[in-house]
């Protein structure tokens, strides 16, 4: 009976240290919804982001997209800094994996968007 117990342990603890050195999985794009929306997943659950930071005109809506849809292809891992909740929304800036420049900038950058954050004094 010992023994078991002492097997059983020694199993928990080498389940543990398997799962202690998994990579963290990053968020993951599902979907360009529009030109501020964006479908990601986790693993465990989606939901939807919303690019913080920037205002894209009606008129310039269908380029926005294309834009995005060509720097994030479905399964494109992202990192997420969370900025606040707009309706019921995740609020953040998406930076995909390996990129220094976040989605937002990169609008605004490429003349898609204009800069909607107010900016801090020097």
């Amino acid at each position: 009976m010992r023994r078991l117990l002492v097997i059983t342990r020694l199993l928990g603890l080498l389940l543990v240290a398997v799962v202690a050195v998994l990579p963290a999985a990053a968020a993951e794009v599902l979907q360009v919804r529009t030109a501020s929306l964006l479908q990601v997943g986790d693993g465990n659950r989606t939901y939807t982001v919303q690019l913080a930071c920037i205002d894209v005109e009606p008129a310039g809506e269908s380029a926005a997209v294309d834009w995005l849809r060509q720097e994030l292809p479905r399964r494109r891992r992202v990192n997420l800094r969370p900025v606040g909740r707009n309706d019921g929304q995740l609020l953040a800036r998406v930076t995909p994996i390996g990129d220094e420049q976040d989605l937002s900038s990169g609008l605004v950058t490429a003349g898609l968007a204009a800069d909607s954050c107010p900016t801090e004094p020097a």
